[in-house]
C-alpha cells in the first residue's frame, strides 16, 4: 500500500530517524509503514539492535521523542526496532 506524507511528517520523521541513528548507531531507519495502532498513525521500522538493554533504551527514548511530537504537531509515530540486520535501510 502506498502511503503518502505531507512535507511536516517527512521532516519529523527524518529528523527522528537521524536523532535515534546518532545516539544508537547500531540501528538504521527502514521505512515509514501504516501502524495498526490507527488509520493516523505510522510505524517508523529500524534494524534492531542485538541487546536487548539497547532495545529497551531505543523504545525509552523514541517513546519520549514520539510523544512530544504528538502533543506539538499531532501525528502519531511509533518506533519499531524490528527489523533484522541486513535489510536495506531508507533514505527520505
Amino acid at each position: 500500500m502506498q502511503m503518502r506524507l505531507n512535507h511536516k511528517q517527512e521532516e519529523l520523521i527524518a529528523q527522528l530517524a537521524e536523532d535515534i541513528e546518532k545516539r544508537f548507531p547500531e540501528v538504521k531507519f527502514v521505512e515509514a509503514v501504516p501502524s495498526p495502532e490507527g488509520e493516523n498513525a505510522l510505524l517508523l521500522r529500524f534494524t534492531e539492535p542485538e541487546d536487548d538493554d539497547r532495545f529497551m533504551d531505543i523504545l525509552e527514548y523514541a517513546g519520549e521523542r514520539t510523544t512530544d511530537l504528538l502533543l506539538d504537531y499531532g501525528y502519531h509515530l511509533v518506533v519499531a526496532p524490528v527489523v533484522k540486520n541486513g535489510a536495506h535501510a531508507a533514505r527520505l
